[in-house]
């Protein structure tokens, strides 16, 4: 079973998307800020993609992107970023395997993280 990280500050988007992706079958994973993150990875929690907020406190989306992609245990996992709608052209620029816009679509959200989890590890 595939397993998915999420990484969003707030609450109820974060259980809402958790909930959804359990019912299709992912094994969910979630974390408050890329610092949580980052320490349930490195404890060996298991990841097949993140969604990753970008505004966060403690840790945002840019400060874990960089220390997941320096972590050679870490930086095969794809990542896809989940941001406002219209801030994509707004903000820093990011590596990522797939952007979302808020509020999330959720059939274009399996449609992005459907293929990144089946194919094979890099």
């Amino acid at each position: 079973m595939p397993a998915v990280l999420i990484v969003e500050d707030d609450r109820d988007t974060r259980e809402m998307l958790g909930r959804f992706l359990e019912l299709e079958g992912f094994d969910v994973h979630t974390a408050a800020n890329g610092r949580q993150a980052l320490d349930s990875l490195r404890a060996g929690d298991q990841a097949s993609v993140i969604l990753l907020d970008l505004m966060m406190p403690v840790m945002d989306g840019w400060q874990f992107r960089a220390a997941q992609a320096n972590d050679p245990r870490l930086s095969h996992i794809p990542v896809v970023v989940v941001t406002a709608a219209g801030a994509r052209e707004k903000i820093p620029p990011i590596s990522a395997d797939g952007w979302l816009s808020k509020p999330i679509d959720l059939d274009r959200l399996l449609a992005t993280i459907r293929p990144l989890v089946e194919r094979p590890p890099a």
